[in-house]
């Protein structure tokens, strides 16, 4: 595989929801959250977060 180039997209670069998950996902992972918690407490903050979406429109 000489000659291609590797290089992956810099997260810098990435839109602001991808940051936002790969910060979400590395608190989860180093904080040794159980996969089922993290699911129930996604579930919470999604029905939260469209709450105060549809209030603000």
């Amino acid at each position: 595989m000489t000659g291609q180039n590797n290089t992956q997209p810099s997260l810098e670069d990435a839109p602001e929801d991808i940051k936002l998950a790969v910060d979400l996902i590395y608190l989860l992972e180093t904080n040794n959250i159980e996969p089922d918690v993290a699911i129930s407490a996604l579930e919470i903050v999604l029905q939260d977060m469209k709450k105060k979406s549809h209030s603000r429109s």
